[in-house]
C-alpha cells in the first residue's frame, strides 16, 4: 500500500518537526506500507491560517493530488489541520481523500461523549470552527481554548529542552485544563505542528484525558479507507457532492483545462 502525505509546509521551513513528523509516520504505518511525505515546493508553505495564501497553496496540493493517483498511490492524506482541498480532492480522484481535521474531529467523537479543541492562535480559532461546523459535530464539542503562538514556525522552539519549551507545554496544559473544567473528555490539538510536538515528548494525556495523536491517526485511517474501498468496491461516493463532469460538460473542460483534469 502507498500513501501519498501533503504537508503545507516548505521542507526548508521543517527543521527538527521534519524530522519527528517522519518518525510518528514511520512509526503509525503497518508493516508493508509506504509513506512519502510531500512538502510545498512552488508556493509559500507559511502562514496558511491566512485565507489567500492558503488558497495560493492549495493549486500546488490540487496538482500533487492529481499526480498522486496518477503515480499508483492508493490514498491522499492531507496534513494540515484546515483541510484545505479535501472536497475538491475528492471530487478529483478515486482514490480515498483524508483531511488532518475531519479524520480527528470524528475519532475525538469515537474516544469520548464531549472533546476540547485546542488551537494554536486566535487566527486559527475561526477556521477550525468553521470545519467542525461543517463536519457537523458542534454538539459533542464541549470547549475552544487557545494558545497564542503568532508564527507556527516558532513551535519549533518545542523540539529544543530549554524555557520556550516549556512556556509552550504550559500554555497547552493550561488551555487543556480549561477545556476539561467545562466538561471535554478528550484533547484534540489543532495544529499538526503540535501534535507531532506533542507526540515527540511523549506527552499524551492531561490529568488522564487523552490527547488525540492526530498524525498517527490519520495515517492508520488512511490505511483503513483503502482497505475498506477494496472491501466495499468504493471508498468515495460519487453520487453527488463528489460527482465529477461527464459527458459533453467533461469534454469541455478537457478542452479549456486540459486533458489531466478530471482524467
Amino acid at each position: 500500500m502507498r500513501l501519498w502525505y501533503q504537508s503545507f509546509a516548505r521542507a526548508s521551513e521543517r527543521g527538527q518537526y521534519g524530522e519527528a513528523l517522519r518518525a510518528a509516520v514511520r512509526m503509525s504505518a503497518d508493516p508493508g506500507t509506504e509513506v512519502e511525505i510531500h512538502a510545498i515546493e512552488r508556493g509559500g508553505g507559511v502562514a496558511d491560517q491566512y485565507r489567500y495564501l492558503e488558497y495560493r497553496d492549495t493549486r500546488e496540493v490540487l496538482d500533487n493530488a492529481i499526480q498522486a493517483e496518477k503515480l499508483g498511490f492508493d490514498a491522499f492524506l492531507l496534513g494540515n489541520i484546515l483541510d484545505p482541498g479535501v472536497d475538491e480532492c475528492r471530487e478529483l480522484l478515486h482514490i480515498p481523500v483524508l483531511g488532518l481535521c475531519e479524520t480527528n474531529l470524528h475519532l475525538a467523537c469515537m474516544m469520548g461523549r464531549r472533546y476540547g479543541v485546542i488551537t494554536v492562535n486566535p487566527k486559527f480559532t475561526p477556521r477550525i470552527l468553521e470545519n467542525v461546523r461543517r463536519y457537523g459535530l458542534w454538539q459533542q464539542m464541549a470547549a475552544v481554548e487557545l494558545m497564542r503562538v503568532t508564527r507556527l514556525s516558532s513551535l519549533a522552539a518545542g523540539f529544543v529542552p530549554g524555557d520556550a519549551q516549556a512556556a509552550i507545554l504550559d500554555q497547552f496544559r493550561t488551555a487543556a485544563r480549561s477545556c476539561l473544567a467545562q466538561g471535554a473528555e478528550v484533547l484534540f490539538p489543532a495544529g499538526g505542528t503540535l501534535m507531532v510536538l506533542l507526540s515527540y515528548l511523549g506527552i499524551r494525556e492531561v490529568d488522564g484525558a487523552p490527547i488525540l495523536d492526530g498524525i498517527p491517526s490519520l495515517i492508520k485511517m488512511g490505511e483503513t479507507a483503502v482497505k475498506l474501498g477494496g472491501l466495499l468496491g468504493t471508498f468515495t461516493s460519487k453520487a453527488l457532492t463528489y460527482r465529477p463532469p461527464e459527458g459533453d460538460v467533461l469534454a469541455q473542460v478537457h478542452h479549456f483545462y486540459g486533458p489531466d483534469v478530471y482524467a
